[in-house]
This record gives structure tokens, C-alpha cells and sequence, in this order.
């Protein structure tokens, strides 16, 4: 069930209706707990297995934690967790490229081996649920929070509607104290939550499917055809395509939520407006960026071992985190140049310190540089293929793979317009509002403008030309 659809409108204003009905706290949870299980089931009823697996599993393993009285139950408990939530994880997502990958070093080693692949359908939001369910076993594990007294609690949690499929990632120390009131949006999260509806569906339908992906398409659809100017502007397009998709749902997602009283943690905070590359990872997607920094960078020791250490320590944390992405090498590849980039960052920073903090040409120049290297890796996480994405680099810096056969794409004139305003505007107004407060600076509007704001971008939205496509997220 898509944001973007009207059986997602039908649904949720059921949803909303019930939720404000004069009945008892409980019984409200129960309605929002079976509707986030038909949200899910819209798309494939059968995988509401796997999240009554992972919920049961991690409810049991959280209260044997906290009842457990040596640390080697705790630990053990502890792997039954990571155990089932990651093994059925890695079955569902990586089994095909682990055994695609092994066919490949053993076809290397001169040995003619053909498997049959497996045929295996992606649960929608896996690595998403996935990760926010062990955030609770976790958090147990190390002391920094109690299992739930409520299950019923504990499994809104895990299959809470507005975020299951694509985030934000809700640790369980923000979500369930806030299930032990009654929550009913007053008029001002109400309002916003609607404007935050209204602005996501805006970038989702008007600006990423109908002015950017298109463009996108054109280039990454023909990667070993294109010119120079053609792969900038297919780039370009895809880097804000790839943001306002995914911010769009994250604010989709924020504002149904804070409709039915709940708040759900910021998700991306004008990202290429970012001053490097650590600003930019604290400003996009950072309810994934903190999940990996937390449990996973800081779990491996993070900086307290040496100079040394703290590369190697960073360096496999995006690669994590590009894997976590999908399960190709391509994406290994997008993890890898963050990661790159984020060690040649904290090499250098003594040398720049000084310009993230001066206003001016200079750090606008910053923001500017680091957008383009950001804009390179999404290279290699829209193209099909590794081959693709080095065929796309290429052409970046004016070279074209010898392929006689095929015809150059170009891009028209109005593709390369349309793409240079959508990202012009997208700097600027982010650049200018990098340390606000959107929610302050939308209220500070005289409600005229508000209004006009919003009927513009509803307008917008049901005359957008184009299929209602997924969020890309999805697919991860």
C-alpha cells in the first residue's frame, strides 16, 4: 500500500477515524496494531510470518535477558536474537548474491559451476524491521532499557504502520513510552502532520517521479551510451530523485504518525547542505546512520583503539551499511567511497576545520563540493551493475566505452533544464535552511501563506503526470 495512492487515503482516514473514536486506550492500540498487519499484508499477506516471528523471538529473548543471571545466558540470549532476526535476514536477502558470488571465485579457480539460483521473493521492509527489532534486544542486552510489561505494546513497535516498510528506524526507548498514554494529535501536530503528509507527497509524486526520475531513467536505462553532458545531468537528476523519494516517505511517514499522536524521530535535515561527509551522514537518513554508529561502529571499538584502528573501524561500517542496502557489489562499492571519504575527511579536518565555521563563499563552495562527490556515489546506487556504474564514471570525465553498434542518448535541452532548477532550488533552499527548524519556520508563515503553500502543492500533486511508482526504498 503506497503513500502515493488512494487506497493508502481511504485507509488511513479509516484509521484516523477509529483512532479518535471515545474508546479505551487499549482497544486503540489493538485497531492500530491490526491495521498496521493489513498495511502490511496489502503487499503479500504470507511474509506477516516473518514479522510474528521476529516479534515473538525478541520478546522472549528481552524478558529471559532481564531475568537471566550471568552474563553467558545474557549472551547467549542475546545470539538467539541475532541468530533468527539476521538468518532470516540473510535467507531472504543474500542467499542468491553469496551464491552468485561463491559460483564466481570457483569459476575463477577454472571450475565450470552453474547453480541454480534460488528463487526468492524480498519481504517488503526486512532490513528495516529487521534492524529496529534488534535495536530493543540490544538496548536489553546492555543495560539501557527494560523489556516491555506489554506485548501488545512491544508489537505496535515492531509493526507500526507509518514507518514499517521504509523508516524512520525507531529505537524502543522512543517509541513504547510514549504507547503507555492515551495519544490523541492535538490541533497543532494535527495541522503539521498534514502539512508534513502534504510536503512528502509533494516531493514523492511532483519532484522525484515527475520532473527527475524520467531523466534518470534515460541515462541509467542506457548506461554504455552516454555522452558527458548526458551523464551529469542523468547523475544530478538521480541525487535529487534518490533524496526527495526517500525523504518524501520518511516525511510521509513523520507527519501520519504525529495525526494519531505519536512522534517518530527526524529522518533527514537538509542533507546537501552538508559541510563533508560526517555532516552529511548526521543529516541523511539518520535514524539508520545512529542505528549503525551505536550498535555496530562503537561495538567494534569505535576510536578508543588507535589511529589505525579507527579507519578500519569506519571503513567497515559503510561497507555494512552499503551492504545493508542490497546485496550486490555495487553497493559494497557505495559503502566503500563513504567510507573513503569519511577517512580522507578526518585526515584533513585539522587543514579545514576553519572553513565549516566561516561564513561565506568559502563554505558555500564546501557544501558545493561535497554534493558533487555525494552525487558520484549514487552512481553506484542506481546503476543495474558494477559495469554500469563504471561505464556512467566514465563518461563523467568525457570518456565513451567503443561501442559501435549503439547510438549516443541525449538528453534534450528541456531534460537538462528541468533537472538544473529542481537542484538549484533544492541547494538553495537547503543551504539557506541547513540549521533551522522546518516545522518553526513553516509556522512563522501568516496563515494566508500557509494556506496558499499548501493548495499549490495539493494542486501539484493531483495533476502530476506519471505512474504511481514505489519508493525506492522499498525495494531495501
Amino acid at each position: 500500500m503506497l503513500f502515493n495512492s488512494f487506497t493508502f487515503l481511504l485507509f488511513f482516514a479509516l484509521v484516523l477515524l477509529l483512532h479518535n473514536l471515545p474508546l479505551p486506550w487499549r482497544w486503540k492500540k489493538t485497531q492500530l496494531l491490526l491495521a498496521s498487519y493489513l498495511f502490511y499484508a496489502a503487499w503479500n499477506p504470507p511474509f506477516v510470518v516473518l514479522l510474528w516471528i521476529s516479534t515473538l523471538t525478541d520478546w522472549f529473548v528481552g524478558r529471559g535477558m532481564a531475568a537471566a543471571v550471568t552474563k553467558t545466558r545474557r549472551r547467549g540470549l542475546l545470539f538467539v536474537s541475532l541468530g533468527v532476526n539476521l538468518g532470516l535476514l540473510a535467507y531472504f536477502k543474500y542467499a542468491g548474491f553469496l551464491l552468485d558470488s561463491f559460483a564466481s571465485v570457483v569459476r575463477t579457480l577454472g571450475v565450470d559451476y552453474e547453480p541454480a539460483m534460488p528463487d526468492i521473493i524480498l519481504p517488503l521492509g526486512i532490513s528495516f524491521y529487521t534492524f529496529q527489532t534488534l535495536s530493543y534486544t540490544l538496548s536489553i542486552y546492555r543495560g539501557e532499557s527494560r523489556p516491555s510489561r506489554s506485548f501488545l505494546d512491544y508489537a505496535l513497535f515492531v509493526t507500526f504502520f507509518p514507518q514499517l516498510v521504509a523508516g524512520p528506524i525507531v529505537r524502543s526507548t522512543e517509541f513504547l513510552p510514549q504507547c503507555a498514554m492515551p495519544k490523541r494529535a492535538d490541533a497543532r501536530q494535527m495541522g503539521w502532520g498534514l502539512a508534513l503528509l502534504t510536503f512528502g507527497l509533494f516531493q514523492k509524486t511532483v519532484l522525484a517521479d515527475a520532473l527527475l526520475a524520467p531523466t534518470a531513467d534515460l541515462v541509467f536505462n542506457a548506461a554504455g551510451s552516454v555522452g558527458t553532458l548526458d551523464a551529469w545531468v542523468g547523475t544530478l537528476a538521480f541525487s535529487g530523485q534518490i533524496f526527495f523519494d526517500f525523504a518524501g516517505y520518511s516525511s510521509c511517514a513523520i507527519g501520519a504518525a504525529l495525526c494519531l499522536g505519536f512522534i517518530l524521530p527526524e529522518n533527514f535535515h537538509f542533507p546537501y547542505a552538508a559541510l563533508g561527509f560526517s555532516d552529511f551522514w548526521r543529516r541523511w537518513h539518520i535514524s539508520l546512520s545512529s542505528w549503525l554508529r551505536d550498535y555496530v561502529y562503537i561495538t567494534v571499538g569505535g576510536n578508543r583503539l588507535g589511529i589505525g584502528r579507527t579507519y578500519i573501524n569506519l571503513m567497515f561500517t559503510m561497507l555494512l551499511g552499503g551492504l545493508w542496502h542490497g546485496a550486490s557489489w555495487h553497493f559494497v562499492v557505495w559503502g566503500g567511497l563513504h567510507g573513503t571519504y569519511l577517512a580522507i575527511e578526518r585526515l584533513l579536518r585539522p587543514h579545514f576545520t576553519a572553513t565549516l565555521v566561516r561564513p561565506g563563499m568559502r563554505r558555500l563552495g564546501m557544501a558545493l563540493f561535497t554534493f558533487l562527490l555525494i552525487s558520484v556515489t549514487w552512481i553506484f546506487f542506481r546503476a543495474q551493475t558494477f559495469g554500469d556504474a563504471l561505464q556512467i564514471v566514465l563518461a563523467l570525465v568525457g570518456g565513451v566505452l567503443d561501442q559501435p553498434d549503439s547510438q549516443l542518448v541525449q538528453v534534450t535541452s528541456w531534460h537538462v533544464g528541468q533537472v538544473l532548477f529542481v537542484l538549484t532550488a533544492t541547494f538553495v533552499v537547503q543551504f539557506s535552511l541547513r540549521d533551522a527548524d522546518l516545522e518553526n519556520r513553516f509556522s512563522a508563515l501568516p496563515l494566508v501563506a500557509r494556506s496558499i503553500l499548501l493548495t499549490i502543492l495539493l494542486l501539484s500533486i493531483l495533476v502530476a503526470p506519471g505512474d504511481d511508482r514505489a519508493f525506492i526504498y522499498f525495494q531495501f
